[in-house]
């Protein structure tokens, strides 16, 4: 009874992941779908939300007119789409416009491959977006580029700026990550964005010589409390002799 139990606890969980799975395969799909349909606009952030009466696809972008298309007709076809080739029943597509598009990693990430594809140096993308991230508000920011940037080799170039956190749960809830493709003469260069946009909370301990002005001032101004010393062997010596 024992094995039986322990084998049928373990094929539920190895079904629970499979389903787990299979449903992420299909997001992805389906994300890449949407990207490749209105590759013309650039999209963002892209929010499948699964309801029981319908499946409603979040399009964050900057040009919502090319989405929709005059009449709607785009977001008709890309429904009818939807419902005959991944068998969604009621699809519904919401698009909403992003108001800075300077603090979408995603937005950035397919402007800097336009531009490479149009051959424009990658020094000077990489120094103008990275600067231009920072003015809109932006706590860092990383540029990676990587591919045959400027020669048959495949090379790393790399921009940053500002406070980014690299690892742990900060970066995962903080920064956003955004990846697009640029597919030049020479070959083709991977764009990948990031993008702090708050800071964690933290407690750093800030040391006296890199303190502001007013922090030390404050440490000067505390007054040292007095420590009673412990008379030693000799000075015990010393009394006795004296009396």
């Amino acid at each position: 009874m024992g094995f039986s139990k322990t084998f049928l606890t373990r094929k539920g969980f190895e079904m629970k992941e499979r389903l787990f799975i299979q449903k992420a395969k299909e997001q992805v799909r389906l994300e890449e779908f949407v990207r490749k349909q209105f590759a013309q606009a650039k999209c963002g952030d892209i929010e499948v939300q699964h309801t029981p009466l319908v499946t409603r696809i979040v399009l964050h972008t900057t040009t919502p007119g090319l989405i929709i298309g005059s009449g709607g007709e785009r977001i008709k076809e890309t429904v009818e789409i939807l419902k005959k080739e991944y068998g969604i029943e009621n699809p519904q597509i919401d698009v909403q416009r992003i108001d800075n598009p300077d603090l979408d990693s995603n937005i950035v990430a397919q402007t800097i491959a336009t531009s490479m594809e149009s051959g424009v140096n990658f020094k000077k993308l990489g120094n103008y977006y990275m600067q231009r991230i920072m003015e809109s508000g932006a706590i860092g920011c990383e540029i990676v580029l990587s591919g045959k940037i400027s020669g048959q080799r495949g090379r790393r170039e790399r921009f940053i700026a500002g406070y980014l956190k690299k690892c742990g749960e900060p970066a995962k809830r903080d920064v956003a990550v955004g990846f697009a493709v640029a597919n030049p003469k020479l070959g083709n260069i991977g764009v990948t964005v990031k993008i702090m946009l708050k800071r964690s909370e933290l407690s750093i301990k800030i040391p006296e010589h890199t303190a502001p002005e007013e922090v030390k001032e404050k440490v000067k101004s505390k007054p040292k409390e007095k420590v009673k010393e412990e008379p030693t062997e000799t000075q015990e010596i010393v009394s006795e002799n004296t009396e």
